[in-house]
Parts: structure tokens; C-alpha cells; sequence
């Protein structure tokens, strides 16, 4: 990945992780360990073969703890119970071992248990917003089909909930298991509706980079700075597709634009290198 599309990626991703209070440093810390899946085919890719690869590279100990926790699922005789369970073998898969997928698979469960429009929501935004990082074409496939399945959940409680309809939508989106345009639509009947809803915006800006329509994703994402001039996660986006259509004179103005709102310095620092490099190109 090119250092541009690096800043924009690392700093989208961080501030809408960000926005649920679980980042991946935050959960697994820097170094978070990596569950090896073969590439196959997607209808392989099951949370039986995930837990399986993941049981392999766990403690004698740990395992013991992780059995105890599994067969506990059965005994509980009531749906509060099996959640309490549900929510602990999601805290030990986070806390103990540090990994992303039976991590989220078990908050999925405990959602689906407690069918809450809150925790089904909470639940399918943490498989959306890792699945926009996956490599791996079969695990990217799981993890949007969890998304879905939570997000449509939800959506069932609250069909109003404009956010989650955006969320199933871009599921669809940053998937291999559906035609972009069916996520794509979802979102337009959102922007219809309103034209100033931002997280439909930023979407559908990313949809469009994602299609190469460059032109598209900077007027999606200049709405969004016009709306919110202090919104750092558009700011760099727009700057950053100005500068993968060649345009370094806009690309520099909102690299420099994004300065004052960011907070971390590494990113900062990032932005500062490229505003540098940009202008000698000039």
C-alpha cells in the first residue's frame, strides 16, 4: 500500500474504530496475534475451523480454562446464563489470547442471544470494521456474512435506524459475497432521505475510491468537510484522493488543513512527510 493511501486508511480506520471504544491496539495490543486460515474456498471458512487453528497455539492451561467455558454453554438452563458465558468466552478470546475473530464471533453470539438493538449493532460494527482490513478473500467473506446477519438483526428491531442501514450496506460493500451496487443502493436510500447524513457520505466516498471513481469520492468527501470542517477522517481522505487524481496543489492544501486536528503524533508526522515530498514534486 502506497504511504498515501496508508495515512488515509490508518487514520479512517483508527477514528471509526475509535468511535466504539474498541481499536485493535486497544484490544490486542500492537503486535495482536493471527489466526493461520488457509485461503480456500469461503464455504469452507467456519467458526469451527477459525476456533480450531486458534485452539492450536493456546496454553495447556488456557485450553483447560476455554474447555470449562465451552461445555458451560450447554449447562446454563437460561438465556441469561449462557449470555454471562457468551460474554466471557468473548473477554478470554480479547484479554487472554488477543484474537480478533472467536473474539468477535462469541460478542456476536451473546448480541443474537440478547437481541438488543444496541449489542446487535455493536457486534456486526466490530465485524465491519475489521473486515475492511482482511486480506484473506475467505475469512473477508465470514466476517461480512456475520456483519450482515447482525446488521439485518437489528435493522428488524429499528427499520428507521438510518446507521444500521448504512452499516448492512457497506457489509455488502467491502465484501467478495455480493455485487458492490446492492450495498451501494442501501446507501443512496439513506442519502435521498437525507443528503447530510456523513456516515452515508463517507461511504459512499469510499465506494467510490474503491471503483476508481475519483471524481465522485472527492465531491462526496468535500460535502462531509463542508458539513464538518474539524472531520479529520474526510479531511485526509479528501487529500488524499486529490493526490491519486495528480492534483498536489488541492492534495497539499488539505494534508495541511488536517494538521491542526490530529492528535497523534505519528500520524502527524506521516502527514508532514508527504506535505514535504508533495511540494518538491511540485
Amino acid at each position: 500500500m502506497k504511504k498515501p493511501q496508508w495515512i488515509t486508511a490508518g487514520i479512517s480506520f483508527l477514528l471509526i474504530i475509535g468511535l466504539y471504544a474498541v481499536t485493535q491496539d486497544e484490544i490486542f495490543g500492537y503486535h495482536p496475534k493471527k489466526i493461520t486460515v488457509v485461503n480456500t474456498p469461503a464455504a469452507v471458512i467456519t467458526i469451527d475451523s477459525i476456533l480450531h487453528h486458534a485452539k492450536e497455539n493456546i496454553s495447556s492451561d488456557q485450553l483447560t480454562r476455554l474447555n470449562f467455558l465451552e461445555n458451560s454453554i450447554t449447562r446454563g438452563d437460561v438465556e441469561v446464563q449462557k449470555s454471562h458465558i457468551l460474554h466471557q468466552l468473548a473477554r478470554f478470546w480479547r484479554d487472554s489470547i488477543r484474537l480478533f475473530g472467536p473474539f468477535a464471533w462469541y460478542t456476536g453470539e451473546a448480541a443474537r442471544l440478547e437481541n438488543s438493538e444496541k449489542s446487535l449493532t455493536f457486534a456486526a460494527q466490530l465485524f465491519l470494521n475489521n473486515l475492511k482490513t482482511e486480506a484473506n478473500p475467505a475469512l473477508k467473506t465470514w466476517k461480512a456474512l456475520q456483519a450482515k446477519d447482525l446488521f439485518e438483526r437489528s435493522l428488524k428491531l429499528n427499520p428507521a435506524n438510518d446507521s444500521v442501514r448504512i452499516g448492512l450496506g457497506a457489509s455488502y460493500l467491502y465484501s467478495n459475497m455480493a455485487n458492490p451496487m446492492d450495498g451501494i443502493l442501501k446507501i443512496r436510500e439513506v442519502v435521498e432521505k437525507d443528503s447530510t447524513n456523513v456516515y452515508a457520505l463517507m461511504t459512499l466516498g469510499e465506494a467510490s475510491l474503491l471503483s476508481g471513481q475519483l471524481d465522485k469520492a472527492i465531491e462526496r468527501f468535500a460535502k462531509v468537510v463542508q458539513l464538518q470542517p474539524a472531520n479529520l477522517e474526510a479531511t485526509l481522505s479528501l487529500a488524499d484522493t486529490y493526490e491519486r487524481e495528480g492534483n498536489k496543489k488541492e492534495a497539499v492544501k488539505w494534508y495541511q488543513h488536517s494538521l491542526p486536528l490530529i492528535n497523534i503524533p505519528e500520524l502527524r508526522k506521516e502527514v508532514e512527510i508527504r506535505i514535504k515530498d508533495l511540494n518538491k514534486r511540485n
